[in-house]
């Protein structure tokens, strides 16, 4: 197998590197800060994620497995944005050319899209976002910075290297 084609197929792995980072970051920031503002444990975290698909009493009720089954989610959330981020950045020329742009822009889309679209029909049963204005400005800046940017240095690493090889 030549370079090029060696290149090529890195994009589906550099996509999953670039969704478990953000994932990974993300999650810790979550961990972190509930952690120390409120004292909420990483399980009801991890509880709160899974009350997506289960809804919240179930989700709490479940005790470790549905931690496990909200981490599970988390990470499958973190790879689907970074597939989507992707697919759109092959297609798009101007998110290659302009990466810091496109990404901040990708993570400012991902945060309204959680927060008005996701979360609101799922059955966690949220609607909008928390009174807690420091949350909102991290949250943010945490889908920018911990989520989009990983995704897109990841996805661009791929995509240069396929398109150096050529």
């Amino acid at each position: 197998m030549n370079y090029a084609a060696r290149s090529t197929r890195s994009l589906p792995l550099w996509t999953a590197i670039g969704g478990l980072i953000a994932g990974t970051l993300d999650i810790c920031y979550a961990i972190t800060y509930w952690g120390v503002t409120v004292h909420v444990p990483a399980q009801r975290i991890l509880h709160s994620v899974a009350s997506g698909l289960v809804g919240r009493e179930a989700a709490l009720a479940g005790g470790a497995s549905t931690a496990a089954l909200g981490l599970f989610l988390h990470y499958f959330i973190a790879l689907v944005m970074a597939a989507v981020y992707a697919f759109a950045a092959t297609r798009l020329k101007w998110m290659r050319q302009h990466p810091w742009l496109a990404s901040t822009l990708y993570g400012l889309w991902l945060f309204v899209a959680m927060n008005f679209i996701v979360v609101p029909l799922s059955r966690a049963g949220g609607k909008g976002l928390p009174d807690d204005v420091v949350w909102i400005v991290l949250s943010i800046a945490v889908h920018v910075a911990f989520v989009a940017w990983p995704i897109a240095w990841a996805v661009n690493r791929a995509m240069k290297g396929a398109s150096n090889a050529r």
